[in-house]
C-alpha cells in the first residue's frame, strides 16, 4: 500500500460514519477530536462570529460521527423550531399563538414518538384491530429513494442517539417564546449552536435557552482556576465512567441481569446495588465530562446530579438525580397538569391512557379495570372531602408525570412500572409526613405484619422483599420516634437512617428500569419483563446463608468497588469542593503529571470494548 492509499484511507475513516464504533468520551479518538477543535477555538475565542460558526460545524460532525444519516433529523429539529418561534413572535392573537405553539409541540414530539414508540404502537393497533402491520422506517426509505440505493435498512427503525434530549431542549425554547419568557433568537447560527452544542448533545444536561444563548456572545474569560475546575471535572467524570461505572457493568451487573437464575440471591441483590451506583456513575460522569469540556470554551452547563444517594426522601432524590429534566418535566408537564393548584382535562386524559397502555404492556384487561376503580375511589374521595381536594390533584399531577417520565425512557412495562413505583414513593412520602408518629407506627407496624404472615403462608418470593422493606421502614420510624421521645428531633442517625431507606426504595425500583434497557424494542416488554421476576425471585427466595462469606470473597473487588464508590459519594459537599479546588490550585507542570498518573491509572481498568453511556439509548 502507498503513502497515497494510506492518506486516502485515513481520510475515507476519519470522514464516514461507523455505526459499531460512535463517537465517545471515552475513546482516545474523542480526545484528539477535541484537542483539534481546542486548537481551532484558541485562534478564534476572540472573533465570536467565526467561533461560534466554528463550533456549531464541530458539533455537527461530532454528531455526524456519533449517529450518521441522522444528522439530517438534526438539522431539520434546528431549521423548523427557529422558524416556528419567529412565526409566534410575529403573531399578535392569543389564539394563533397557541395553536402554532401546539403544532410544534406536536412536531417535535411525533419525531420523538416515531422514533420510540413504533413498535408499541404497531403492537398495539395489532393487537387492538387484529392485523398484521409490521415496522417500516419511512426515512430509510426516502433516503434510499434519494441516494438511488439500498445502504438504509426499511424493516428497523433505530433510534437516534439523543433524540430526546434535542427534542426537549426544542420543546422548551418554543414553549418558553410562546409563554414571552424570552425573545427568539433572531441569528440562525446561534439557535444551531444552542441545540447542537456537542458536550451535551446526546445525553444532556437538558439546557434552557435562558440559560444559555447569552452566554454566546460574552467574550471568551477562563481563569488559570477555572481551566483546572473544567480538567478536574473531565478527569471525575472518566473515572466515574470507567472505574466504577464500566467495570462494575462488565465484570458483575450486565452478567447477573443477562441470566439472573444463574445466580443466587445474595449475587442479584448485590448486582442491583452495584447497579444503582453504575447507573448513577455512567450517567453523573458524562455529564461531569460534558461540563469540563464546556467549561474549557468559556460555556457553563446547568448542575444536573447533586449527591442524589444522599436524598432523605423520593421527592428529594428527584431534586438532586436529572436535575434538568426533573425542572423540564415540572414546568412543561406537571404545571400545565394543574400542578398543585387542581386537575386539568389533561389529568384524566393521562389517567386513561395509562389504563390503556398499562393493559396492553401487561397483557391484561384487569390492569385498566383496577385504575379505573382507584381513579374512581378517589374522585369519590376528592368529592367527599372538598379540604383534600387539592392534596388529592397534587398527588396525580405528580403520578401523572412519574408515569410518563417512565414512558420517556422506553414502551416497556417494566419502565411504567419503575416511573410507577416513584411516583407512589413520592406520594406515599407527601402523605405519610402528615401524620402522626404514633399513626406510623401503627401503620407500618400492621403492613409489616401482614406482610410477614403472607411471606410465610402464601411462599410467594416477592411477599419476602415486601416483608424485608416494610421492616426496614419499621425499623426507621422506631428510631425517629426515639429521637423525638428524648426531645432531640432530627439527629444524625435518623437523618443516615431516611437516606439508607430511601437508597434501598431506589435501589429496588432501578431492578425494573435496568431490566428494561439494552433490549431489542421488539422484544423489551416480555423479556423486561421475565428478568425482573426471576430477580425477584431469587432474592426473595431461600438463601444459603453459609454461602454469603464464600460468594462475597469471590466478588470481593466489585463489592469493594462499589463500597469505596459510596463512601465517596457519601462525602460531605465541602470537603470534595476542598479537593477541587486543591487541584484547580495546583501549577500547571504538577497538574500535568497528576492527569498522566490518572490516565494511566485508567488503563488499568479500561476493557476491550468500551461501554457506551447508558443513557445514549434514551
Amino acid at each position: 500500500m502507498n503513502l497515497w492509499e494510506i492518506i486516502r484511507d485515513f481520510f475515507v475513516s476519519l470522514f464516514s460514519f461507523d455505526q459499531a464504533h460512535p463517537l465517545l468520551f471515552t475513546q482516545f479518538y474523542f480526545w484528539a477530536f477535541f484537542a483539534l477543535v481546542f486548537a481551532g477555538f484558541s485562534l478564534l475565542h476572540s472573533k465570536v462570529l467565526l467561533r461560534n460558526a466554528y463550533l456549531v460545524a464541530a458539533s455537527l460532525f461530532f454528531y455526524y460521527k456519533t449517529s450518521g444519516v441522522f444528522l439530517a433529523l438534526l438539522l431539520f429539529v434546528i431549521i423548523y423550531n427557529f422558524f416556528a418561534a419567529k412565526g409566534l413572535d410575529r403573531l399578535k392573537k392569543e389564539g394563533w399563538r397557541k395553536a402554532l405553539t401546539t403544532f410544534s409541540v406536536v412536531v417535535d414530539l411525533g419525531i420523538l414518538a416515531y422514533f420510540k414508540y413504533a413498535y408499541f404502537l404497531t403492537d398495539f393497533v395489532n393487537n387492538l384491530l387484529g392485523l398484521q402491520l409490521e415496522v417500516h422506517d419511512v426515512l430509510g426509505e426516502w433516503l434510499n429513494v434519494l441516494t438511488g440505493t439500498s445502504l438504509f435498512r426499511v424493516d428497523a427503525i433505530i433510534l437516534p442517539v439523543g433524540i430526546s434530549f434535542f427534542t426537549f431542549q426544542a420543546v422548551s425554547y418554543v414553549v418558553d417564546v410562546k409563554r414571552r419568557r424570552i425573545q427568539p433568537v433572531q441569528n440562525f447560527l446561534d439557535f444551531g449552536f444552542y441545540l447542537s452544542f456537542f458536550p451535551q448533545l446526546v445525553a444532556g444536561p437538558i439546557v434552557r435557552a435562558s440559560e444559555f444563548i447569552q452566554q454566546l456572545h460574552k467574550p471568551f474569560n477562563l481563569s488559570r482556576r477555572w481551566f483546572g475546575i473544567g480538567v478536574f471535572w473531565i478527569m471525575n467524570g472518566l473515572l466515574k465512567k470507567l472505574i466504577l461505572a464500566d467495570y462494575l457493568a462488565v465484570n458483575f451487573c450486565d452478567r447477573v441481569f443477562e441470566n439472573p437464575l444463574m445466580y443466587s440471591g445474595f449475587e442479584n441483590l448485590s448486582a442491583l446495588f452495584c447497579y444503582s451506583l453504575q447507573v448513577y456513575a455512567d450517567f453523573s460522569g458524562y455529564t461531569d465530562i460534558a461540563t469540563g469540556v464546556a467549561l474549557l470554551m468559556g460555556f457553563y452547563l446547568p448542575k444536573n446530579f447533586d449527591s442524589p444517594y444522599k436524598a432523605v426522601n423520593t421527592q428529594q432524590f428527584w431534586r438532586r438525580w436529572h436535575m434538568t429534566l426533573s425542572r423540564w418535566l415540572r414546568d412543561y408537564l406537571y404545571i400545565p397538569l394543574g400542578g398543585n393548584r387542581n386537575a386539568t382535562p389533561a389529568t384524566f386524559i393521562i389517567i386513561l391512557a395509562v389504563a390503556v397502555f398499562g393493559s396492553f404492556l401487561s397483557g391484561s384487561w384487569w390492569v385498566a379495570f383496577g385504575v379505573f376503580v382507584l381513579a374512581a375511589g378517589i374522585g369519590v374521595w376528592a368529592w367527599l372531602r372538598p379540604d383534600d381536594r387539592k392534596l388529592i390533584t397534587t398527588n396525580i399531577n405528580s403520578m401523572n408525570t412519574m408515569l410518563l417520565g417512565g414512558l420517556w425512557h422506553g414502551a416497556s412495562w417494566n419502565f411504567m412500572i419503575w416511573g410507577g413505583l416513584n411516583g407512589i414513593g413520592m406520594v406515599i412520602y407527601k402523605i405519610w409526613t402528615k401524620r402522626s408518629m404514633r399513626v406510623k407506627l401503627l401503620i407500618i407496624g400492621t403492613v409489616t405484619l401482614l406482610c410477614f404472615i403472607l411471606s410465610r403462608t402464601t411462599h410467594y418470593p416477592v411477599w419476602n422483599l415486601f416483608f424485608v422493606w416494610t421492616l426496614i421502614i419499621l425499623v426507621g420510624t422506631v428510631v425517629k420516634a426515639l429521637c423525638h421521645s428524648k426531645g432531640g428531633g432530627e439527629t444524625w442517625l435518623s437523618r443516615a437512617w431516611d437516606i439508607f431507606q430511601t437508597f434501598v426504595f431506589i435501589t429496588f425500583t432501578r431492578l425494573f428500569f435496568r431490566s428494561g434497557s439494552n433490549l431489542d424494542p421488539a422484544l423489551a416488554n416480555e423479556q423486561a419483563w421475565n428478568t425482573a421476576k426471576n430477580m425477584v425471585n431469587q432474592i426473595g427466595g431461600h438463601w444459603d446463608l453459609s454461602l454469603v462469606p464464600t460468594m462475597a470473597w469471590q466478588h470481593r473487588a466489585v463489592l469493594l468497588l462499589f463500597v469505596i464508590g459510596m463512601i465517596i459519594h457519601w462525602l460531605p459537599e465541602r470537603f470534595k469542593r476542598r479537593y477541587r479546588l486543591a487541584f484547580a490550585s495546583l501549577p500547571l507542570f504538577w497538574m500535568a503529571v497528576v492527569v498522566v498518573l490518572i490516565i494511566v491509572f485508567f488503563f488499568q481498568f479500561i476493557t476491550a470494548d468500551l461501554q457506551s453511556f447508558i443513557y445514549f439509548q434514551f
